[in-house]
């Protein structure tokens, strides 16, 4: 089962050296067939730069797609998500705030229990969280146990964008709606709502070594919301016309 690790990059120059660079390590040594595919969303620093003298040392990433404007993390995930060659495709950030052992684990996972996707928790037992900003968290938390709650779901880390998704889920979500990071509550909540089989694993976070996020959250708030409601139209007014069929 080949692996696709796609990574939306904005001006992740400093980071995808050592991001890139521990995925593969990670992923050979442990003898996964993968691909690493990054996606430029239109950086003003020198990621292109950056990713072409890797190209060179890094023998399973693939050349680089380049997101035509409008930027948006949504627009660059998709753009993967039309480009992947692998049976099965994670979504990973640029700044290495994801371990590559937990995808091994989410990888592993997937094989031996034939789910459809596997979901990251940063917040249950067995997890480890460093340096999550104290503001974001709390809202962190009030909105994905909100969500787990209207959607009767035992799911309660929605927005984590870490996740690996099978093929045929990830043609069945299709189209996608999201152009920016209201793409992360899209994909598990059509996944869920459409009835593809997922398990949670636990997953560790730590903060990114440079730079800025690039989630504005004052910016997000109604595209949140949006997409939530389209999810919760589908649920319960769509009478199954978008079920996975089985």
């Amino acid at each position: 089962m080949k692996l696709s690790v796609l990574i939306p990059a904005y001006n992740e120059a400093l980071n995808l050296p050592e991001t890139l660079g521990a995925f593969y390590a990670e992923l050979d040594a442990n003898n996964i067939d993968h691909e690493l595919l990054v996606v430029n969303d239109n950086s003003k620093d020198d990621t292109i730069e950056v990713i072409t003298g890797l190209q060179k040392i890094i023998p399973t990433l693939r050349t680089v797609f380049n997101n035509p404007p409008h930027n948006g993390y949504g627009f660059a995930v998709r753009k993967g998500l039309d480009n992947f060659t692998g049976d099965c495709v994670a979504i990973v950030m640029g700044d290495l705030s994801d371990s590559p052992a937990d995808l091994v684990k989410f990888y592993r996972t997937m094989q031996e229990q034939h789910v459809d996707c596997v979901f990251g928790n940063r917040f249950a037992k067995g997890d480890a969280v460093t340096d999550y900003p104290k503001n974001k968290l709390y809202l962190n938390r009030i909105f994905n146990n909100l969500l787990a709650f209207t959607f009767r779901m035992p799911y309660n880390d929605v927005t984590n964008a870490f996740k690996l998704y099978s093929r045929q889920a990830i043609e069945g979500l299709k189209p996608f709606m999201s152009p920016h990071f209201n793409l992360t509550v899209e994909l598990p909540l059509k996944a869920i709502v459409r009835g593809y089989t997922y398990t949670v694993v636990p997953n560790s976070w730590q903060n990114r070594k440079h730079g800025e996020s690039n989630l504005k959250i004052r910016e997000m708030g109604s595209r949140y919301f949006f997409i939530v409601l389209y999810c919760l139209i589908e649920k319960y007014f769509s009478k199954g016309d978008f079920k996975k069929k089985w």
